[in-house]
């Protein structure tokens, strides 16, 4: 949807935007006990969802609830459609509420923050605030494609690591600073299935899928189509070659997905207290060219393995 008829006032406004969050949140941490230098490097690492740290423990340094909070909540509104945050700081809070892609992402980050709380606090000796906590930073911060840590998630039971794979897969909102598949493919995904299975019932019915009221054109699900099906390739063909270094699957496998959905940490070899430098060259140089695939949205990188690509004109 357009903000403003022009383009580069609607760019101020998102500049403004994200400078406006990155200098909130400097001010933030400073408060919180942290330096100023070290403030103003997570800060900037937060806002655009990069994930850098000065500590090499992550965010679990400082041992800081406080700090902890914060950088979730930045994490989280950066992984918002900056569009959208617009349109909230203009005054269109119901255009901002009911927006179908902001819900499935608040209640995507809900569902697993509450699920895997639950499970460390009954599963370990964590109290509930503590698991909480700990289940809301990793939560946000694999979805969102940041990469901060605050606890050693291979230290948790398996099934919260298929939980944290799937949100690494989900992605932030499209129009966002993160990466991943993005939300808004995720919703379209699901609600093509819904049509499907309502034809399978009712063959003569006609329904349309519709997004925040309007419907979606057939060049818009071909492309989400096209999308999931190159992202997959993409995947498993990195996959395929990363497996000749003959790690472990997991590794291998989230190896490949943390760099593609530009996350950082994986699971086993390359988890959070780990790094990529086990790998092989010819590994290392798949997994930077998926890097760089995921963060162009694989196309830009795809088009220029063509041949016609490289033809003169």
């Amino acid at each position: 949807d357009k903000v403003h008829p022009r383009i580069g006032i609607t760019a101020k406004w998102i500049w403004g935007i994200y400078a406006g969050m990155t200098g909130t949140l400097i001010v933030l941490l400073v408060f919180g006990g942290m330096s100023v230098f070290d403030s103003i490097c997570h800060a900037f690492t937060t806002t655009s969802t990069g994930g850098f740290s000065t500590k090499q423990a992550s965010i679990e340094y400082y041992h800081s609830p406080y700090i902890d909070y914060v950088i979730s909540i930045f994490m989280f509104l950066s992984g918002i459609n900056f569009t959208l945050l617009l349109l909230m700081f203009n005054g269109k809070i119901k255009k901002f509420i009911h927006d179908a892609e902001l819900k499935f992402y608040f209640w995507c980050v809900s569902f697993f923050t509450i699920f895997i709380a639950v499970w460390l606090h009954q599963t370990s000796s964590m109290e509930i605030e503590e698991a909480f906590r700990k289940s809301l930073f990793q939560v946000i911060s694999l979805q969102t494609s940041t990469g901060f840590a605050t606890a050693d998630y291979m230290l948790w039971p398996s099934i919260l690591w298929g939980c944290l794979v799937i949100v690494m897969i989900i992605g932030a909102c499209a129009g966002s600073t993160g990466g991943g598949i993005k939300v808004s493919r995720v919703l379209i995904l699901f609600k093509a299935i819904r049509k499907e299975l309502s034809m399978m019932i009712h063959p003569r019915m006609v329904k349309k899928i519709k997004m925040d009221g309007h419907n979606l054109s057939h060049e818009t699900l071909r492309s989400t189509n096209v999308y999931m099906t190159a992202y997959f390739i993409v995947l498993f063909v990195s996959l395929l070659i990363v497996c000749l270094d003959e790690y472990d699957l997991s590794t291998n496998f989230t190896a490949v997905l943390a760099t593609l959905n530009n996350i950082g940490p994986g699971l086993e070899l390359v988890g959070p207290t780990q790094n990529f430098a086990l790998f092989s060259p010819l590994s290392k140089c798949v997994l930077m060219f998926d890097m760089l695939a995921g963060r162009l949205e694989l196309f830009p990188m795809l088009v220029i393995l063509l041949p016609s690509c490289w033809k003169k004109y």
